[in-house]
């Protein structure tokens, strides 16, 4: 076993001992409860663009991205745009790739940076539901020659809107590419931490991914992610698609 090699067992060793620390799962929602209250996600960019994600979930993306190299990525629920240039900045290092971003509503001053980003060459974005006749039409032309998919749900997070999402959006993503679905942690904060929301505990991201899961047998939770990140707001919603 060469240096590489003995880095890498010793890695997984880690990664499989993380993944049953129940002490450390504690911890890590514990932390995203209490960072919450001061929005910790919203205080990250991305070359210039606020992320709002938990700077984990990035690095796990990036992990992602880098051993995928898919030719497109999807992602639904846009906000100020980081995420996209994110996506972006990484097809542009690895030399092909581009995200297409769908939204609701995008508020004409995040399309304004997002369409004046020196990254935005990589972009495409959609204004409309995600679940929509119309906007699915836009999609399947975007995506109709691409030959490995990855697609990311993060807009309403109610269970009825990710189950559909979720029915709409698993046939595009290719064998071996992963459906990464956010805040799947909601059912795993207090019952009252959204009170002016219309998700919370039962009815959420993670009760859709479940409810799919059951029906859906060609995708599987990496549990490899879940281990090592310890602190995400994706836990159970990293998706590889296996056949």
């Amino acid at each position: 076993m060469d240096e590489i090699e003995r880095f890498d067992d010793e890695k997984m060793k880690n990664i499989k001992l993380l993944g049953k620390s129940s002490e450390l799962k504690i911890l890590g929602n514990k932390f995203i409860e209490k960072s919450s209250e001061y929005k910790y996600s919203y205080n990250f960019t991305w070359f210039g663009r606020p992320i709002i994600q938990y700077p984990q979930d990035i690095v796990a993306m990036q992990e992602i991205i880098w051993k995928v190299k898919p030719d497109l990525l999807i992602e639904t629920g846009i906000a100020h745009g980081g995420s996209l240039i994110f996506y972006a900045s990484l097809f542009e290092a690895i030399g092909h790739g581009e995200v297409l971003g769908i939204d609701v509503d995008i508020r004409d001053h995040n399309k304004k940076a997002i369409e004046s980003h020196p990254l935005f060459k990589r972009i495409k974005m959609l204004q409309g539901s995600s679940t929509s006749d119309d906007i699915m039409k836009r999609v399947r032309e975007v995506a109709k020659d691409k030959k490995c998919i990855m697609v990311c749900l993060d807009s309403s997070h109610t269970h009825e809107h990710v189950a559909k999402e979720l029915e709409l959006y698993a046939g595009f993503v290719t064998r071996d590419s992963y459906l990464v679905v956010f805040d799947t942690v909601i059912e795993e904060l207090p019952a009252d931490f959204f009170p002016n929301r219309p998700w919370g505990s039962g009815n959420n991201p993670k009760t859709a991914v479940q409810e799919f899961l059951k029906k859906n047998k060609k995708f599987v939770v990496d549990d490899e992610i879940d281990s090592k990140l310890i602190i995400t707001v994706a836990p159970g919603g990293y998706l590889k698609r296996i056949s």
